[in-house]
């Protein structure tokens, strides 16, 4: 930083007093305001503020900082100014948090690091001035050793956020540093050794350095997010970051059902455990079609969630969904808008909303949800070529929408049937009756109508629906 003479070199914490006061040239900035936004969690001596302040006005200037007595300190330097968009750069900080090394020597302590890596991601996720990666391409890269430089060209990323974790007995010891990757140079870096009570604490004061730090790489304002303490059970939270392992993969996504009872059984109000209940106990009806008391069953757990916490953003994902195979589209269409202003970074509840979109008539706002997904979490590559191709049937782009099954590995039963789709709307009718082959094998004992109310009466428009069953239906006439 340029001080009055020349460059000055600031402490981590007296670079983010300075930069408070310097957001809020206007405003006195009270004592408790900053010892809760420069220590997150932290109780420091009441001195402590007083020394960073003392340290500021002799490298820079005395009167730079003012004290108002009884309120608090006030920036009374030049008048500060914006830096042009066009300085910065246009987009906004992209940021990938890569799996926290597990130090305890145990394998079987993955779970641990992992889940506080999941979290500080699900928490940074949040704050709509960031881009970040999601956890499924972030974990491409656990246990290999990559420089920063390296692993942000693969995800195209500017930052990168490294750390470890060690947890013996009650205590927890963790280290983090995020780099920016083109110059790397680090920008952030600290140790934790606490109480394993503390892990929330330690959590927030993560995301909040971070956030803090990208948001002035950018210029960018940024409120405080204090985030309560989801549960005073640690036994609890430890279901659940084990579940929250099993959840984050299409494959296991169910396994993580047992884990997540135990947490809310030990604590019934832990909200967070709630929600990810719902979302496990809703997804079960992509496995169960015929099922939709896992739909309702879902939808109670999602209530008994968000009466807990009105902001658990898979509290409302897990009703979105229902709503939307119950075909409540309003009260999908509410749900789902609610989750992603809640958590825009999150891939899975983006591809959920695109095909929302899709079973509500807008396919090409489905695509752009779909990319933005994507971008998110760029190795799910299967899943997005899966609803990709759904979303592009709809729209009419039945070569595109071929072309994205053909580089699928296993085509799933929803996207075989727009498949048939695809080929027979192209003239290919003895690839539609191959592939409508494999449906019916796939659906063995159902008939055609009965595979058709299956997968594909969900769209919002009947004649969607009912276009879709005559073109099936020719299809099989035809053979």
């Amino acid at each position: 930083m340029l001080g009055p003479k020349g460059p000055v070199e600031l402490s981590a914490r007296s670079f983010d007093i300075l930069a408070m006061l310097l957001d809020r040239p206007d405003e006195v900035i009270g004592k408790t305001e900053l010892f809760d936004a420069v220590w997150p969690g932290v109780v420091v001596e009441e001195n402590t503020l007083q020394v960073h302040i003392s340290a500021l006005r002799k490298l820079l200037s005395a009167e730079i900082i003012a004290t108002v007595h009884g309120r608090g300190y006030k920036y009374a330097g030049p008048r500060p100014f914006a830096v042009k968009a066009d300085a910065m750069g246009s987009s906004r900080p992209s940021i990938a948090i890569l799996p926290f090394n597990n130090m305890s020597g145990d394998p079987e302590q993955d779970y641990f690091s992992d889940g506080i890596t999941e979290d500080i991601i699900a928490e940074l996720g949040k704050y709509k001035e960031f881009l970040v990666i999601a956890r499924n391409s972030s974990f491409q890269f656990r246990g290999k050793a990559r420089e920063p430089a390296e692993v942000a060209s693969k995800l195209g990323v500017q930052y990168v956020v490294e750390g470890s974790v060690r947890k013996i007995g009650n205590r927890v010891r963790i280290a983090v540093q995020l780099t920016d990757a083109s110059s790397m140079a680090h920008i952030w870096g600290e140790h934790y050794d606490r109480e394993l009570d503390d892990i929330f604490a330690i959590q927030d004061e993560i995301t909040r350095m971070i956030a803090a730090r990208l948001a002035r790489q950018a210029r960018t304002a940024i409120s405080s997010r204090a985030r309560r303490r989801p549960t005073s059970n640690m036994s609890a939270y430890e279901f659940y970051l084990r579940a929250l392992q099993l959840a984050a993969v299409y494959d296991t996504v169910l396994e993580a059902e047992p884990f997540l009872r135990q947490a809310v059984k030990l604590d019934a109000q832990f909200a967070a455990a709630h929600a990810m209940l719902s979302f496990v106990e809703s997804i079960k009806y992509y496995w169960d079609y015929n099922n939709p008391g896992h739909l309702h069953s879902g939808l109670a757990i999602a209530r008994t969630a968000l009466d807990l916490d009105p902001d658990e953003a898979y509290g409302h994902l897990a009703s979105g969904f229902a709503h939307l195979y119950l075909r409540q589209f309003k009260q999908a269409e509410f749900s789902l808008d609610r989750a992603v202003a809640l958590n825009p970074n999150d891939p899975f509840i983006l591809s959920i909303r695109a095909i929302f979109l899709n079973h509500t008539g807008r396919p090409e706002e489905g695509l752009d949800e779909i990319a933005e997904a994507q971008r998110r979490d760029p190795y799910a590559v299967g899943w997005y070529d899966d609803f990709r191709g759904v979303l592009l049937t709809t729209a009419g782009r039945y070569r595109d929408a071929a072309a994205c099954y053909a580089k699928m590995a296993t085509v799933t039963p929803w996207s075989l049937i727009r498949l048939v789709i695809c080929h027979s709307e192209l003239g290919e009718i003895r690839q539609a009756q191959d592939v409508l082959a494999k449906v019916e094998a796939h659906y063995r004992g159902l008939s055609l109508d009965q595979i058709i109310d299956t997968e594909v009466d969900f769209y919002q428009d009947a004649a969607v629906c009912s276009r879709y069953r005559a073109i099936l239906q020719r299809v099989a006439e035809a053979r």
